[in-house]
């Protein structure tokens, strides 16, 4: 009976112990891996995938703004992992990049008109479209599956977040 008795108390004490997940700390919350716009490019060369790329300067506070609370958002960060390479891109500080035999700043000349831009390329590092400003968690959400999943090749971007995104995507990025 003792025996019983023991054997029940330290199976309660294992169930218990195994009901305590260890907690993520702050380190190792989820987070987009950002990449240079090289290292982008070397990555597509072996496995294509689309690339968002973050145009920011250190003195724009939207771009911060993006960084506190788009980027941290976990559906952002999650979708972006599957379906993109992310890049992070300070005109004024970074070299530009040869994409193949088109220059980056070349690419990009006249197309933006302010920060934060976000840049998207498709598979061959080709320009699909700059957006330019601020954008929230779920908007930006929206134009990563627009973008990503190709529906910017089916409908336009209005009606896919009035009709394709709430039927299709279950994201809640708030």
């Amino acid at each position: 009976m003792k025996k019983i008795g023991i054997a029940s108390v330290f199976a309660a004490l294992l169930i218990s112990l195994m009901a305590f997940k260890p907690q993520k700390s702050k380190g190792e919350e989820a987070k987009i891996q950002w990449l240079t716009l090289e290292e982008a490019y070397k990555r597509n060369l072996k496995q294509p995938r689309k690339v968002f790329i973050d145009m920011y300067t250190e003195w724009c506070g939207w771009c911060k703004v993006m960084d506190k609370n788009t980027f941290k958002n976990a559906e952002v960060i999650d979708f972006t992992g599957k379906k993109f390479y992310a890049v992070k891109y300070n005109p004024e500080k970074d070299a530009d990049v040869m994409l193949g035999k088109v220059s980056f700043k070349n690419m990009m000349n006249g197309k933006v008109t302010g920060f934060p831009t976000t840049v998207i390329l498709d598979e061959k590092m080709n320009l699909i479209q700059p957006i330019a400003g601020y954008l929230e968690p779920r908007v930006f959400h929206q134009v990563l599956a627009y973008f990503g999943d190709n529906n910017y090749q089916k409908e336009p971007f209005d009606q896919f977040q009035q009709k394709t995104y709430p039927t299709k995507y279950t994201a809640k990025a708030q």
